[in-house]
């Protein structure tokens, strides 16, 4: 899950049971002088333990990992370190994906300063395969780990054309759309989830026009959607090509899906349809907190990040549709470096987190929607409920729009590519930049990093 098919960047954030979930964040990228190892070092149960030795004669098991992947929050460390009592978890957290991944791939190129896991974002695991996989394990050869428990899309993301596959999947983010049940029948809109469904099935266009409907009797100082790289987003989610076409060329500003995207997104914005914000920043934050837009795109991940921004009356005036089209938003894997210090017990740690067993449980106390296809219809999938959604089934929506979701061409610079069209692109127009403005302003600036 750490992933935006628009900016990539993505900061994980925890909570309560049930259903809390990561979050993004979209920010600078800082100077890598910190390196991986700046974040927080947390053991994963209680006790004395040694980062290299594990203390006590225990072995120390160590994860390189962004945000918040929930793990030790749905007490899988605690659980692994029972099973095996010579065992000790400890995870290295650095908060941004934005500011995890230059590191780990500088890390990855010196072949040094390694955990023995390390987490890769989907926005990211395309470089890694392309340009890293010498020096990752072959994960599909670990004991328990059977390719037919995951997506098939999914599986491949991490599986290099020769057929090891060096990262095995986390988690995945359906799209479906979130909207506050309160400001849409003061708009005069429906909010019955399937009557709002309704509205758009099939087609993004319908659901500018649903907004267009909303803004002409919008409560005071409300927009329909959060902001415009959140919209786009969701729309490019839906798109079996974007940036890449299979060949590995990049596409982006010849892809005709990609234009309508950003002009449809454009559109919306000159019409005051979205929010002038940037997604994950402390003005759109305050855009929650306050009650300022009545939808947005939403995987399973966001609840946990509407959850942590909202005030406490906000819980159960939000519902969940099916978007018009089926996508992804997210979704990470789990690498075991070659050099790492102990990679047979990380191989094995990695194949029991990411077993589906794990991954359900992961998903009912953490929101983590699995990427294991054999516990889509498991009763902690089709059971799930949320606070801020009520009793809306959103364990069966998720579900419902995860058997959807294209299989998606995923280039190595994805990540620059998305970000580059939302925060230097599409933005600009709520401030006052043409749409064909803003397009040119994206265009050369992710040109340039492209050509660093």
């Amino acid at each position: 899950m750490r992933a935006r098919t628009l900016p990539l960047s993505r900061q994980r954030t925890g909570g309560g049971k049930p259903f809390t979930r990561k979050a993004l964040a979209v920010a600078a990228v800082v100077s890598l002088g910190t390196g991986l190892l700046a974040g927080c070092a947390d053991d994963g149960g209680d006790g004395d333990s040694d980062s290299s030795s594990g203390g006590k004669g225990k072995t120390t098991i160590t994860l390189g990992l962004f945000g918040t992947f929930g793990f030790k929050e749905a007490g899988l460390y605690a659980e692994y370190e029972k099973l095996n009592p010579d065992i000790k978890i400890a995870e290295n957290v650095v908060e941004r994906n934005e500011n995890y991944y230059p590191a780990l791939l500088n890390h990855l190129t010196t072949n040094s300063g390694l955990q023995d896991v390390q987490a890769v974002e989907v926005g990211n695991i395309a470089e890694i395969v392309e340009t890293q996989a010498g020096k990752l394990e072959d994960l599909s050869k670990a004991e328990g780990v059977n390719k037919s428990d995951w997506l098939g899309w999914k599986w491949e993301q991490a599986t290099t054309k020769d057929g090891q596959t060096i990262g095995l999947g986390t988690d995945i983010g359906p799209m479906a759309i979130c909207y506050r049940k309160d400001l849409f029948e003061k708009a005069g809109l429906p909010t019955d989830r399937e009557e709002v469904g309704k509205l758009w099935a099939g087609d993004w266009a319908k659901l500018i026009e649903a907004g267009e409907d909303y803004q002409k009797k919008a409560p005071k100082g409300t927009t329909f959607f959060d902001s415009p790289g959140g919209l786009m987003s969701a729309i490019l989610s839906s798109e079996e090509k974007r940036f890449y076409d299979s060949s590995g060329e990049v596409v982006y500003k010849t892809n005709p899906a990609v234009k309508k995207a950003f002009d449809m997104t454009a559109k919306a914005a000159e019409d005051g349809l979205v929010g002038a914000q940037t997604q994950f920043q402390p003005s759109w934050d305050q855009t929650i907190a306050n009650n300022k837009f009545a939808a947005m795109s939403c995987p399973p991940w966001m609840l946990g990040y509407i959850k942590g921004k909202s005030q406490p009356d906000a819980a159960g005036k939000w519902d969940v549709a099916l978007s018009p089209k089926a996508g992804n938003w997210g979704g990470s894997f789990l690498t075991v470096p070659k050099s790492a210090k102990n990679v047979e017990e990380a191989k094995k740690l990695v194949a029991w987190l990411t077993a589906p067993e794990q991954q359900a449980k992961l998903f009912d106390v953490q929101g983590s929607f699995p990427s294991a296809q054999t516990i889509f219809d498991s009763p902690e999938v089709t059971g799930a409920v949320n606070d801020m959604t009520g009793d809306a089934p959103i364990g069966e929506i998720f579900a419902e729009a995860a058997k959807r979701i294209p299989v998606q061409v995923i280039g190595p610079k994805d990540q620059i590519i998305s970000q580059g069209l939302a925060d230097n692109g599409v933005i600009l127009v709520t401030k006052g930049k043409s749409p064909e403005e803003a397009w040119e302003t994206a265009v050369k600036t992710i040109d340039n990093n492209l050509d660093k």
